[in-house]
């Protein structure tokens, strides 16, 4: 499933109509007939409904959905919320359809007119303003929008909701809240931003007839769990554990044992073959009874945390990770400027090892390279602001990883997985029950035996994300709450999420 910016889908649109030579008129047809079926599964009969129409695409497919719910029979008045002089194109031609059916338009050209039927409506459907929104709401709409808000009704939107642009932004916003958005064709940016994905409430995307073959490829697509059935490795029945890969896992401390061995754990149950545990000395009688299948070997210490020299022939592994409980000292540094340097292997780098990073000799890398960090994480990466990447995490993730030749995991309620050359995948999965220490450790322990065991690396980032977060939602719809998940339950409940997606 694409993502999309707002130019990307006017491309779209634009190769559909002049290049392929599909009717403007009846692919805004196909359009408002594919969302009024997606919004009628969730309307009833007996509903008065309240249609909110502006001007360009979005309005004109207002005119078809509620044409098309009027012809079913539904208790529909649609609203005209812009003067007819900014109705044109296509969008005009569907008024006139409207009109020419015999239904009847009201015509809002400020609050009050439409407020007495936003009171009394049981479903309010936004097709008001879409993907070029620019800029703070205008009156009458401004107005409209606060008053649609402030309803019992259940609200829906088209494509979008109201105020919301389809892009990465920094401004503040006001928009249409909707409890339902029919996405059309693909979902834009801002589906997946914080700022503004709450404005969507539940969204799904409907079909309408683009040319899939003909469209500019975006690079940029949701990652679901189809394509994780259709891309996870499959065990060979004379495989043995040396097909797996042989895993190093760099962490732990004296004050810090757990997050190594979370880490080791989920890698084994995640199909490592083998993995072997680089920590202190002091930490690994705390740390071997509970990971009995790991092999260990001990790091010098100073102070209680690891230092140089690495560990021996680490071109013996198939993967590494580095980072987890290790502390963020000078020693952390060194050690891992060694490593950099002399590992040959894929190497992921995530909790402390991102904040002791050389960028410098990270850059100098000819293995794939792997950062997982958090928003936190990622700002001191980059030197922004936490809210400069919470407002453009695909245009940082993709700078930063051209930039520097890495894959990079941006962890968060939409997980952004970005590849050397910029191609980017979305995991959506997971949920609250996430936010506690210990859960990116899992992640990294798993992500490595995902990156020993597939052919291709974008593959195994995003199916160890997927399924990490589809983990921790069946076990908070089962056995745990979003309150009690521990990390370690995470990893013991990779079992069952395996056997669902063999």
């Amino acid at each position: 499933m694409d993502i999309v910016t707002a130019q990307e889908m006017y491309e779209w649109d634009r190769v559909t109509i002049e290049d392929v030579g599909i009717d403007g008129a009846i692919l805004m047809d196909s359009a408002g007939r594919a969302v009024a079926d997606d919004m009628a599964s969730h309307i009833e009969k007996r509903d008065k409904i309240v249609v909110l129409i502006g001007a360009g695409n979005n309005g004109g497919d207002g005119f078809v959905i509620a044409r098309t719910l009027l012809n079913r029979g539904y208790d529909v008045e649609a609203w005209q919320v812009v003067p007819d002089e900014k109705i044109k194109g296509d969008a005009a031609k569907h008024r006139s359809l409207f009109l020419a059916s015999g239904y009847e338009l009201h015509s809002c050209k400020e609050v009050g007119e439409v407020k007495p039927s936003l009171e009394k409506a049981d479903v309010i459907i936004d097709a008001m303003l879409g993907i070029g929104v620019r800029g703070g709401l205008r009156e009458p709409i401004a107005d409209i929008v606060q008053e649609a808000n402030a309803q019992k009704a259940r609200r829906m939107s088209v494509d979008l909701p109201t105020g919301v642009p389809a892009d990465e932004t920094d401004e503040q916003i006001t928009a249409f809240h909707a409890d339902k958005t029919t996405i059309v064709a693909a979902p834009k940016m801002s589906a997946f931003l914080e700022k503004t994905s709450s404005y969507y409430g539940k969204w799904n995307v409907v079909e309408i007839g683009l040319p899939s073959p003909k469209l500019p490829d975006p690079r940029r697509q949701v990652w679901t769990e189809a394509d994780v059935k259709r891309t996870l490795p499959r065990r060979d029945r004379n495989a043995h554990k040396g097909s797996h890969g042989k895993g190093l896992i760099v962490g732990g401390s004296t004050v810090m044992p757990g997050s190594v061995a979370m880490s080791a754990r989920a890698s084994l149950r995640s199909g490592a073959g083998l993995i072997t545990i680089a920590t202190v000395e002091s930490a690994i009688p705390s740390i071997a009874p509970f990971i009995q299948e790991a092999t260990f070997v001990g790091l010098g210490e100073k102070e209680g945390f690891a230092c140089r020299p690495a560990p021996s022939s680490l071109s013996d592994y198939d993967g590494i990770a580095f980072g987890m409980g290790i502390g963020r000292q000078e020693p952390t540094r060194s050690l891992l400027s060694e490593i950099l340097q002399e590992a040959d292997t894929p190497l992921l780098i995530d909790a402390d090892g991102l904040y002791e990073l050389p960028l410098d000799l990270m850059q100098k890398r000819e293995a794939p390279t792997i950062l997982t960090p958090h928003p936190g994480e990622f700002a001191q990466l980059t030197g922004k602001s936490i809210s400069d990447v919470l407002a453009r995490p695909f245009s940082l993730s993709r700078t930063f990883a051209q930039a520097y030749g890495v894959h990079l995991v941006l962890k968060g309620p939409s997980t952004i997985i970005t590849s050397p050359d910029g191609e980017q995948r979305v995991d959506v999965s997971g949920n609250a029950g996430l936010a506690k220490g210990g859960s990116g450790d899992v992640l990294s322990g798993m992500l490595v035996a995902m990156i020993m065991q597939h052919d291709s690396m974008m593959d195994a980032l995003a199916n160890g994300c997927v399924l990490h977060g589809k983990t921790a939602e069946r076990l908070t719809s089962d056995d745990h709450s979003m309150i009690d998940l521990l990390a370690s339950d995470v990893v013991e409940g990779l079992p069952i999420t395996f056997r669902a997606f063999s």
